[in-house]
């Protein structure tokens, strides 16, 4: 248990007691707490971030300091404390991400999804930089999705990354000595070549997680045509221009133009825009950072760390390592 300390504060009629973790490595989160950050009356819209790259795993930095929550658990918090306050009349999606893992984004979308059903409250989304993939397929549990004129979004495909070290491994006298139950089990493995066979089974895969993908994009957003999603399916990304155009987004605009949507679908002629921070955590208006974990060490300045786990199928435009 981490450390507690208490303090008593003699006042009248009695003591006041404080009760504070000053365990700087304790990874324990601290409760979510209200921030008011525009509008007034008894009404709430509540401002709910989706950033960085969206997967269902925490990690610690460096130094096992600092823990970065996954997106998956912070989001259901927020949103189970939003089911708690019949205040919340709407939510509104602030998006700024390139995607992540299939399963996260799809677990994602469907909390969304079961808070709306729950609640009858309307959902806008708002593309900030980047809302590609798995981020875009979020933003379709949405009633309207709002893209910022400088916005970049689509990507709508999966993707599984991976590389090849046996070249490397033969040359510095390292030899692979897997053992398998069957040819296939080891299929995506980087201490091997990819054979045809197992390109073949792992596109099936990729091919039906993609079937899926364009799927709910269909269902999500009745104005597309069959051209526009043939022109989507190769993955690529579009600009807000070229995503309105499309049908993927419905209006160009600002998050001040999102809360207004959202306001004017819940029938509220006035709102408080709240954001859900812990007590470390900053918020002072709407352009407020989503919460930031401390960096991490990286010496190559390259994040390896999709070469070393397990095989990932992911909702994810990744043109860069920087």
């Amino acid at each position: 248990m981490a450390p507690m300390v208490l303090l008593a504060m003699s006042a009248l009629p009695g003591c006041v007691l404080i009760s504070a973790n000053l365990n700087p490595f304790s990874s324990t989160p601290e409760p979510l707490e209200e921030y008011v950050i525009d509008g007034e009356g008894k009404n709430k819209i509540l401002l709910l971030d989706i950033s960085r790259v969206i997967s269902s795993r925490s990690e610690e930095n460096a130094l096992s300091v600092k823990r970065e929550e996954a997106t998956t658990a912070r989001v259901l918090e927020e949103l189970n404390r939003a089911r708690k306050d019949d205040s919340v009349c709407a939510v509104v999606l602030r998006i700024n991400s390139p995607g992540g893992t299939v399963t996260a984004s799809d677990t994602i979308f469907h909390e969304l999804l079961r808070f709306k059903e729950e609640r009858r409250v309307p959902v806008v989304a708002q593309l900030m930089d980047t809302a590609t993939s798995g981020a875009y397929y979020v933003a379709l549990a949405s009633d309207e999705i709002v893209a910022s004129p400088t916005t970049v979004t689509g990507s709508v495909g999966v993707v599984m990354y991976g590389i090849n070290l046996s070249g490397l491994m033969t040359k510095i006298g390292i030899k692979d000595q897997t053992l398998k139950s069957g040819a296939l089990k080891d299929s995506g493995s980087p201490l091997r070549p990819m054979t045809p066979e197992d390109a073949q089974v792992l596109q099936e895969v990729l091919t039906q997680m993609q079937a899926r993908f364009l799927g709910l994009v269909r269902q999500r957003r009745p104005a597309l045509t069959d051209e526009t999603v043939q022109v989507i399916a190769d993955g690529r990304v579009l600009t807000a221009d070229q995503a309105l155009q499309g049908h993927l987004v419905d209006h160009i605009g600002y998050l001040e133009d999102s809360i207004r949507i959202a306001r004017q679908h819940a029938g509220v002629s006035e709102a408080r825009v709240v954001m859900y921070r812990r007590s470390q955590e900053f918020a002072e208006n709407i352009y407020s950072q989503p919460p930031v974990v401390a960096p991490q060490v990286n010496l190559v300045h390259v994040d390896l760390s999709s070469f070393v786990q397990p095989p990932q199928l992911m909702y994810l435009w990744l043109p860069s390592l920087d």
